[in-house]
């Protein structure tokens, strides 16, 4: 959040991100800035960002990447890039310890088994920390969680022109509090990091992801093939509290064996593009991409003993929905770029995207303990959509460090149907369209002379069809339909500067204005406008300044210091889209220390120094979740390069 102008990731505190750039974003499970991690996009919200290690770089796309990137890049995307094996061994161990029971290990080597032929890498890591809440129905840390994560890699390298990686991830959550959620601000801090919850359980999130890619680099062109398979099993062990109190209410259930809540997709990319060394002022790629994604979910919304207190009409029953979603799609794409003068290049792509959506479900009712019975019997629907998204963008270069660009582009989030949900006024199997953005952007990046680097962009994005979110409760089922068009304008600059030796100053910022231009929802029967009103998630601005100092002895030792201060500040935001629930401006100060001898490195950090209380995410309904308080403590790294 904030290191990148206008980008926000919001923080409900089970480990998944909400991400937002320049206003654009995601609103349903079908997000609208797509995260890439070392080529294959990420298909399952719940798994959005994976927790970072091991990384050699992480891209952010501002704006639509249709062409290359495709569905869901509307409001940009996230690539992530692992480091990968080389024909010099790599051996890595890091230790972190803090408060809050935080403790986070990793390790990891990259080696040639045969040099110039064949290379693997194995990385992995710990993560656990106490819970930042305490449940008060029992006094006990609430949302106590780990993760166990890994990243395997096997290349060979056949020749000079011919290279197969095959290249395998997981991802093992568990977390003891799913939804460290408090209703009402008031009640949020003035109690903070304090819920009383009695459904206690533990979340079971299992992510597998392994792709196989074939790059075929020869004269005349390029030639890149990746297949991928994902999966994400989640479920939660015993029924979750979802009337977030003590009383025995509202339950949910979705632990129904490995058939169900477990989302699988499988993809596939073909790319061709002009040789990679090639002098000529024209370049270009083109290629298809196909994926399958097979969605099947049953969830049991329970009402117990106390069920009339939470608003059911009676007691002991259950609303079991259940529905399976499959879909599948085929894109072409290309993009050009061409040279006009030593000085002038202009760039354009299109990209046609073709899906197909097919929903059944299931709706049935139980009463403790009688057999389950239909309430709506089997039914399915199935919509079908395309899209067309062409970009255009030019650049003039003054020299190697002064350059102007302007660029125009369009994306779409795709369309789907409507699930099953307790309410009955809203419809299920309802089909809904694709949103489409419009954006342009003009900008100068520039270096002068090494010591400051300076990039500023201006942007304006339109969005139609946009896809409206209704959250059902207790279900916890989001609707979508498009009732709504939304305009964004802003600015972003990005600094960096080395005033003097080892002292370094970055410093990012970015503003956004976005409004709905058009936005009707259905509210008690009765139709209400909420033009002229913000998209949840999205700051007024962001900004986020970094100076670090290194010094390195003197003497030859080889050791060397670091000091590092970061402050970032967050604006305005709104979390329903009637901007009745919000968090004002606030900033967050983190520091850093390090010392550095040959191959160990031992760094003192600490987050939040000052134990700010924000909001860092809330549902519509009023629940709200805090963000991290105050966290401090010590890491220990080994590296070596051989």
């Amino acid at each position: 959040t904030a290191i990148v102008p206008n980008l926000y990731a919001a923080d409900p505190g089970d480990k998944r991100n909400i991400t937002s750039i320049r206003g654009i974003t995601s609103s349903s499970y079908d997000p609208a800035v797509a995260t890439y991690i070392d080529g294959v996009n990420q298909f399952s919200l719940d798994t959005y960002i994976s927790p970072l290690f091991d990384v050699e770089r992480i891209e952010v796309l501002h704006g639509p990447q249709g062409t290359l990137y495709g569905r869901n890049a509307m409001g940009g995307v996230v690539n992530i890039i692992t480091r990968q094996p080389t024909n010099q061994t790599d051996v890595f161990a890091e230790m972190s310890l803090g408060n809050h029971g935080i403790q986070r290990y990793s390790a990891g080597v990259k080696t040639p088994v045969i040099k110039d032929k064949l290379f693997f890498g194995a990385a992995g890591l710990f993560d656990t920390r106490n819970g930042f809440y305490t449940n008060e129905f029992n006094n006990s840390q609430y949302d106590k969680q780990y993760s166990i994560v890994g990243n395997y890699y096997l290349k060979y390298v056949a020749n000079e022109k011919l290279a197969i990686t095959l290249n395998a991830k997981h991802n093992n959550n568990r977390n003891n509090g799913p939804f460290p959620l408090v209703f009402g601000v008031d009640d949020a801090f003035a109690n903070p990091y304090k819920l009383n919850q009695n459904a206690l359980t533990k979340i079971i999130d299992n992510t597998f992801n392994t792709s196989l890619s074939i790059n075929y680099s020869g004269s005349g062109f390029n030639l890149q093939s990746q297949t991928s398979y994902q999966s994400n099993y989640r479920y939660y062990r015993n029924p979750i509290d979802a009337d977030f109190s003590p009383i025995d209410g509202i339950t949910l259930i979705n632990d129904y064996g490995k058939n169900w809540n477990n989302v699988k997709v499988v993809t596939e990319e073909f790319k061709i593009s002009s040789a990679a060394g090639s002098v000529s002022p024209f370049k270009w790629t083109t290629g298809t991409y196909l994926f399958y994604q097979n969605s099947p979910t049953k969830i049991n919304t329970h009402f117990g003993q106390d069920g009339t207190s939470a608003g059911a009409p009676d007691n002991n029953f259950s609303l079991i929905n259940t529905s399976k979603a499959k879909g599948y799609g085929l894109a072409i794409f290309g993009q050009a770029n061409y040279s006009l003068t030593r000085k002038l290049n202009i760039s354009e792509g299109l990209r046609y995207d073709n899906e197909y959506k097919k929903l059944d479900i299931l709706g049935e009712y139980q009463k403790d303990p009688d057999p389950a019975f239909p309430l709506r019997t089997d039914t399915s629907a199935h919509t079908s959509f395309d899209a067309l998204t062409p970009k255009i963008s030019m650049d003039y270069n003054f020299n190697v460090n002064h350059l102007l660009f302007a660029s125009y582009s369009r994306g779409f989030r795709a369309g789907g149907l409507t699930p099953l949900s307790s309410d009955p006024s809203q419809p299920a199997l309802f089909p809904y369209r694709p949103e489409y953005s419009t954006s342009v952007e003009a900008g100068t990046k520039n270096n002068f002379s090494g010591h400051l680097v300076l990039n500023i962009s201006a942007f304006y994005t339109s969005v139609t069809n946009a896809q409206v979110p209704t959250l059902v409760l207790p279900d916890a089922v989001t609707l979508i339909k498009n009732t709504g068009v939304l305009h964004s304008k802003g600015i972003e600059a990005e600094l960096a500067a080395a005033p003097a030796k080892g002292l370094e100053i970055s410093y990012s910022a970015g503003y956004t204005d976005a409004h709905y231009k058009n936005l009707k929802l259905a509210q008690n029967g009765n139709e209400i406008n909420l033009k002229g009103k913000r998209p949840v998630f999205t700051p007024a601005y962001t900004s986020f300044l970094a100076i670090q100092y290194n010094y390195s002895l003197k003497n030859n030792s080889g050791m060397k210091f670091m000091l590092r201060g970061e402050l970032k500040s967050i604006g305005t935001q709104y979390f329903d889209l009637a901007n009745t629930l919000h968090q004002k401006p606030y900033s967050l100060f983190n520091a850093t220390a390090g010392i550095t001898l040959h191959d160990f490195q031992l760094i003192f950090w600490s987050g939040n120094i000052t134990g700010k209380k924000y909001i860092s995410y809330a549902y519509d309904f009023g629940a709200v979740h805090l963000g991290n308080p105050s966290t401090y403590g010590l890491t220990l790294r080994f590296n070596i390069v051989n």
